[in-house]
Formats: C-alpha cells, sequence, structure tokens
C-alpha cells in the first residue's frame, strides 16, 4: 500500500495510437485503418479482434490529419454577444444541429459586445481553421474579415448586418416588429408611450426605435424627448429611466422596451407601482406567458438555422450574390400590452 502511495500511476499518458492497436489485435496497421474508417477487406473475426482491441485501450481516432486533407477542418465557429443571453441559448442550438447534420463542430465564444473582442475572437477561430463563421456582431467594421472570407471563410452575420462589407446576413424585422408593438399600445388608448432601447450604436436598437417613430407619426402623434432612453441594459439605468418616465405631472401610459434584458427589468419596476402601466416588450421572455407579458417575438431558433444553412450552402460550392433574409416577428398579447390608459 505504500509503495502504491509513493509510486501512483500515472493519471494523464499519451493517447493509444493505431500501433498499439495492430499489436494488441495481432493484426497489420493497415487493417486498423481499415476497420477505423469503416473499409471493406477485413474478416469479420479480425474486425472483431480490433474493435475489442480498440474499446481496451479506448482508442480514439485523429481526425486530424484526415479532415485537413479534405482541405477543410470540419468545425465552425459561432461568436455570439452574451452566452447568457437567454436570446442566444436556441438561436445556438439550431446552429449546432445543423452542424451536427453535416458533420461539423461548433465552436461558441462570446464578444461580450466588445469590438475589440469580437475581432480577436473572428481572428483566434480563422487561425485554428474554421470552415465558417457565424457572427453576432458587435463591431460596426468588419474589413479586418475580407482576408479570412476571401481565403474561403464562409461567413454569415446573424441579427444584425455587417459593417462595410458584403457578406450573407440573416435578420429579425426588428423595425416592423416594434412599429406593430407600438400601434398596439395606440389601438389600445395610449398617446403618451416611452421608449426604452439598447445602445444607439447598435442596429437592432435604432430599427426599433425607428418602429417606435413610425408607428407613433402614423398614428399623429408627436413624440417628446423625454420619452425615449437609449443606453446599456444595466438594471439600474432602465429603471431609472422607466422611472422617470412614469413620473411628473404627464408621465407616459405604456412601455414599449427594447429587448428581453431591458424588458425583465422594466417588469421589475412596474411590480413596485400602485397603477398598472401597460407594457410591451420586444423579444420574448420566460415565464412571460405566467406573467401576461405582451410581447413582439422573434424566432431565435429560425435565425440559427437559416444562418447555418446559408452557412454550410455557402461551403459546398454556393457562389450567388451576399444574400439578405429578414425573418417575421410575432405579436403575442398577454395582457400587460391590453391595459387601457389610467
Amino acid at each position: 500500500m505504500a509503495e502504491t502511495a509513493r509510486h501512483p500511476e500515472p493519471r494523464y499518458g499519451n493517447r493509444p495510437t493505431m500501433k498499439d492497436v495492430a499489436a494488441r489485435a495481432g493484426v497489420g496497421l493497415k487493417t486498423v485503418s481499415r476497420v477505423v474508417n469503416s473499409e471493406p477487406g477485413v474478416t469479420p473475426d479480425t474486425e472483431r479482434r480490433v474493435q475489442e482491441a480498440i474499446e481496451a485501450l479506448g482508442f480514439r481516432r485523429n481526425d486530424s490529419a484526415r479532415v485537413l486533407r479534405k482541405g477543410r477542418t470540419a468545425s465552425i465557429g459561432l461568436v455570439l454577444e452574451d452566452l447568457a443571453d437567454p436570446f442566444y441559448g436556441p438561436l445556438s442550438r439550431a446552429v449546432e444541429e445543423v452542424a451536427r447534420a453535416h458533420g461539423a463542430l461548433l465552436i461558441n465564444g462570446s464578444s461580450a459586445e466588445d469590438p475589440e473582442r469580437e475581432q480577436e475572437l473572428v481572428l483566434a477561430l480563422c487561425a485554428r481553421r474554421v470552415d465558417g463563421l457565424i457572427v453576432i456582431p458587435a463591431a460596426d467594421d468588419h474589413r479586418y474579415l475580407e482576408p479570412e472570407i476571401k481565403a474561403g471563410v464562409a461567413t454569415v452575420f446573424v441579427d444584425r448586418p455587417a459593417g462595410q462589407i458584403q457578406a450573407d446576413m440573416v435578420l429579425s424585422d426588428s423595425f416592423g416588429g416594434a412599429r406593430e408593438g407600438v400601434a398596439h399600445l395606440i389601438a389600445h388608448g395610449h398617446r403618451r408611450i416611452g421608449f426604452i432601447g439598447d445602445q444607439p450604436r447598435i442596429h437592432t436598437a435604432t430599427e426599433r426605435l425607428r418602429g417606435y417613430h413610425a408607428a407613433m407619426a402614423e398614428a399623429g402623434i408627436t413624440v417628446e424627448d423625454s420619452w425615449v432612453s437609449l443606453g446599456s441594459t444595466d438594471p439600474g439605468r432602465v429603471r431609472a429611466a422607466a422611472e422617470e418616465m412614469l413620473s411628473g405631472p404627464e408621465p407616459v401610459t405604456a412601455l414599449f422596451s427594447g429587448n428581453n434584458r431591458v424588458t425583465v427589468t422594466v417588469v421589475r419596476a412596474l411590480a413596485d407601482r400602485e397603477r398598472p402601466v401597460a407594457l410591451v416588450g420586444f423579444d420574448d421572455i420566460e415565464l412571460a406567458d405566467l406573467l401576461g407579458i405582451t410581447v413582439v417575438s422573434q424566432d431565435a431558433a429560425a435565425a440559427g438555422r437559416t444562418a447555418a444553412e446559408h452557412l454550410f450552402r455557402r461551403l459546398d460550392g454556393a457562389g450567388h450574390p451576399p444574400a439578405r433574409v429578414e425573418l417575421p416577428t410575432r405579436l403575442i398579447a398577454r395582457g400587460s400590452g391590453e391595459i387601457p390608459p389610467a
């Protein structure tokens, strides 16, 4: 026992090779290669011995050389804004399912809404020779990707367009969805409607603000500056904006929140108020159906699936000009957007 304690078995070591499998099974290296790669020319008895040796040794095929001979690494990169954001869960899963169907591995990374971090992450994935990229962009200049795209790295942008380059993109109808959501509040009697959105440099934030202004203009409503607040999704900033809009002698009677994180904070802020305030949020959120929150829903899974399908079509040789796909949104009325003005 003491001897074992002084000289424990090493926890880590070299991986078993096909040569090790051949020696254990008593066959040639070529025979092992045929079994591993499911090639013909091996008798059932020999194949059984090789498989038993593979299982006993814990052998795993090294795909690196095989895929590089084909000119691909059978991997794609997905660069998200924030892996913790619920919107990106179904999007990532959909991309992964399409990648799996094509025999490819998905590598995820988060830009944390930082353009420099996005570029660093994208180029790191390219350095690892991913075959393609799906990017939810934080930057507004993607010319750094031009050499990679020319070198054959298929690239699709999701949720927001690429900046200063031509590339495939899959977007949701942020403008139309916001216009419909605000028009819904107007249809229920509201004239003083506040908009709380994300940072103005973000494409989706500006498109949703544009939809808000379009709905208000179509209803003949002049928007006051105090009714609009763009900025970070920090809960303190969002709560302060909501409370300011809801205070004073002529407060807003309804709010439109520009994304799921804003909506969560607004719901918490409204929970403290005696009088109900109408709310429509862009993006669905967890428990929104139980809480009765009216939302403009975008299909994150459809966005991920569509982007991945475009990516693999490019990898399969599709040579058409860069495509722009815009997916529709859907208004889901659950109660909060149907509250009349107090």
